[in-house]
């Protein structure tokens, strides 16, 4: 399975997907001109992926902002790694956040109550 790497930019999330190393990231801001065309892709690996998955998958979100449009996204994105928790598949989900900054804390604890995902709180400095 081809994997994705996407360099940050000012208004996109860096993004890896690679099954063959385990890494799932999402990092940076998230907010492209149009949402729905900069994500499909990733939903569509991730769709691909969930077909035949690692026994454990590991996803880091080390976003510093993100807008509405993307919340709804990043929920799709959770979403789906959920799909394989109900496959006896084990999921993590490491959530990180600058230490002063609530709001993307709060953020973490919403997407963790929607999606039913066990998540951990990393704070960054």
């Amino acid at each position: 399975m081809q994997s994705i790497s996407l360099e940050k930019t000012q208004d996109t999330p860096g993004i890896i997907l690679d099954k063959e190393e385990g890494v799932f990231s999402f990092s940076g801001i998230s907010i492209p001109e149009n949402t729905k065309d900069f994500y499909k892709p990733i939903f569509e690996w991730i769709d691909n992926y969930i077909q035949a998955p690692n026994e454990e998958t590991v996803v880091s979100f080390k976003m510093v902002y993100f807008n509405t449009s993307s919340t709804k996204s990043i929920l799709d994105i959770l979403l789906r790694f959920r799909g394989l928790i109900k496959d006896g598949k084990m999921v993590i989900v490491n959530w990180y956040f600058q230490e002063e900054d609530e709001d993307m804390y709060e953020a973490g604890v919403g997407f963790s109550k929607m999606t039913h995902i066990p998540f951990n709180y990393i704070k960054m400095e």
